[in-house]
């Protein structure tokens, strides 16, 4: 079974990006969320990995979700965002952030490295990837 995704993205656009760019490569999205109570909704569901913006639409929630899912939910995270310094040292539980805007090659690689991460299995993280803890 393919591993499955979260996006949480308030730009429409580009969470339909990031969704085309995964669903390429074999991986199946869940759902699309543009807040934290959306983004808690789908926490529900079953899903290996979760990709979060920082900034939502509910304004700077993304970390608290990140936080939320990897935490009370056992979710790999991985932030993806154009302001990773707001992040400073990285959220507790969460993989890294990946640096907006990127490319299909660089999202992917991070994604595939963020799911072996979670199984212990990661070796050497792609460059654009910047690993917390």
């Amino acid at each position: 079974m393919e591993p499955s995704i979260l996006i949480v993205e308030d730009e429409y656009l580009i969470a339909l990006e990031m969704q085309s760019h995964l669903e390429d490569v074999g991986y199946r999205v869940v759902g699309i969320a543009a807040d934290l109570a959306t983004a808690l909704k789908f926490a529900g569901e079953n899903f290996d990995l979760a990709l979060v913006d920082l900034n939502l639409r509910d304004g700077l929630t993304g970390p608290e979700v990140g936080r939320l899912l990897a935490e009370k939910h056992g979710v790999a995270v991985l932030f993806v965002t154009a302001n990773p310094s707001l992040l400073g040292a990285g959220i507790s539980g969460t993989v890294g952030v990946l640096t907006k805007p990127t490319d299909k090659e660089s999202l992917c690689a991070a994604v595939a490295f963020a799911l072996d991460y979670r199984l212990a299995e990661a070796t050497e993280p792609p460059s654009k990837l910047r690993l917390f803890g």
